[in-house]
């Protein structure tokens, strides 16, 4: 059975690993034509060698909207349109406020909600022409909010909230968006915080499957289907759904039992790290 995405450009930011360049490794054996997109070179590089059909790379920080509007006018030159553009990028420190690096909370977002702007906001008169798809990465963190993780939970809630209202401005255009909203996944950006004790204190306070972390090949055939089907939605693990319908619960005294009790361990762990580093 040929894809739906068979023929489309899809532009990935975010593309040097995790979940942006296992998903971009599917939509490319399924036909796509991959623009990969990321700062880190090297990465962007060995992840074009996997790809099975045509792609293309652009070393981007996609805090520099200029840079955004010139990958994406040489991506509309060289390959005539964009139909998906996928707001992958992102970034997390872990830690409580006042023991964050200087900056870091800011960086946070700069890159996961304000670059997803720019990316954006570059593409959309070319995905306007394409009645094409917008897609980006929310996270279980755009509604399940945890202690030190303030500037990432800041940073997705925006987000989601910036693809729930950019989806009712589109309506009547053709042009779809979605929210993925990945859980712990085995990426870096989760196993890079596993040597941290305050990050493996949190994920010990977290019942269940809400502590797990899934692998990324797991994930990577909900984030297809999710881009096939262009989807307004997509939550995995499944228990993140459980999550989304409570979310207005989440915040109160019940549900934050367990996060306010391991709260001064996770403090206290944090600052320990800081005096040592």
């Amino acid at each position: 059975m040929v894809s739906s995405l068979d023929g489309q450009v899809l532009v990935v930011t975010g593309a040097a690993g995790g979940i942006g360049s296992a998903t971009a490794r599917r939509c490319s054996d399924l036909g796509a034509i991959v623009v990969l997109l990321d700062v880190d070179q090297g990465g962007l590089t060995r992840t074009a060698r996997s790809l099975t059909g045509p792609c293309d790379t652009h070393v981007l920080d996609v805090r520099d909207a200029d840079a955004c509007r010139r990958v994406i006018d040489t991506v509309v030159a060289e390959r005539g349109r964009v139909d998906i553009v996928w707001a992958n990028a992102g970034v997390s420190e872990y830690g409580p406020l006042d023991l964050l690096p200087d900056g870091a909370w800011k960086r946070m977002i700069d890159i996961n909600l304000i670059g997803a702007h720019n990316i954006v906001r570059a593409a959309l008169p070319a995905v306007l022409v394409s009645r094409g798809h917008i897609a980006f990465t929310c996270s279980w963190a755009s509604f399940a909010h945890q202690p030190g993780h303030s500037g990432y939970a800041a940073a997705k809630a925006g987000l989601e909230a910036f693809a729930n209202a950019l989806r009712l401005e589109l309506s009547g255009t053709g042009v779809r968006v979605g929210s993925l909203h990945p859980g712990w996944i085995d990426t870096s950006m989760v196993t890079g915080k596993m040597a941290q004790p305050a990050f493996a204190a949190l994920l010990a306070a977290l019942p269940g499957p809400f502590g797990a972390v899934s692998p990324v090949d797991d994930i990577v055939p909900h984030i297809v289907r999710a881009l096939e089907r262009r989807s307004s939605r997509m939550v995995y693990p499944r228990a993140g759904r459980v999550l989304l319908v409570l979310r207005a619960a989440l915040p109160t005294a019940p549900f934050t039992a367990r996060s306010r009790a391991a709260a001064p361990r996770i403090r206290a762990l944090a600052a320990l790290d800081v005096r040592r580093s």
